[in-house]
């Protein structure tokens, strides 16, 4: 969904992707900048320690920000390519999936809600991997793709970490669940129309 807004937003994201392209490293670095923020994020949630909801969203948050630098500076570099593409979407799988298993060890949500919302996401993913392999452009098609259920996870889990007594992260946890399942039906009906 939030990708649809891509075009009113060219100009600072032009300016954000100059910004990081200037400095001479390679996309591919912050791609994996971005992994290590989400590997970091997923390691405080399954720590479980002291404000673990408040800084790990932040770094998820940071990690979703270099998830938008990468593709950015190729695009302004000139540097994009098919192992660049190929790099960027299978970390941001490996990521997804780490954030949820800290959230599991961490003992943020029910062990089959997490489960349930690690299988819609990737479902989602594949859908769209899957259904572009047959020419079906997927992306923007909706409302639950990755920037979205990890916003939900770090802005929920912020403010669960700001009021603990009240169970924000698994609540995030089933709006991840809702919106992954509603995307996946609205993949499969569009790629199903299209074929």
């Amino acid at each position: 969904m939030l990708n649809n807004f891509r075009d009113s937003m060219k100009l600072p994201l032009k300016k954000l992707g100059q910004g990081f392209a200037s400095t001479g490293l390679s996309p591919n670095v912050w791609t994996c900048v971005g992994l290590v923020f989400a590997f970091a994020s997923a390691t405080i949630y399954g720590l479980g320690i002291e404000f673990a909801l408040i800084i790990g969203g932040i770094l998820l948050l940071i990690s979703g920000f270099f998830d938008i630098v990468d593709g950015q500076a190729a695009i302004v570099s000139q540097k994009t390519s098919t192992k660049g593409a190929f790099l960027d979407s299978v970390f941001d799988k490996i990521a997804e999936v780490a954030i949820f298993f800290g959230i599991l060890i961490g003992g943020y949500a029910e062990p089959y809600l997490v489960f349930l919302a690690i299988t819609l996401s990737l479902l989602v993913s594949y859908t769209r991997s899957r259904g572009e392999s047959l020419g079906v452009k997927l992306q923007g098609i909706g409302i639950g793709e990755r920037a979205e259920r990890l916003l939900v996870i770090g802005i929920l889990g912020i403010v669960g970490g700001f009021v603990s007594d009240i169970p924000f992260m698994e609540y995030a946890v089933i709006i991840v669940i809702i919106i992954a399942a509603i995307t996946l039906i609205q993949r499969i009906i569009v790629v199903a129309k299209n074929l």
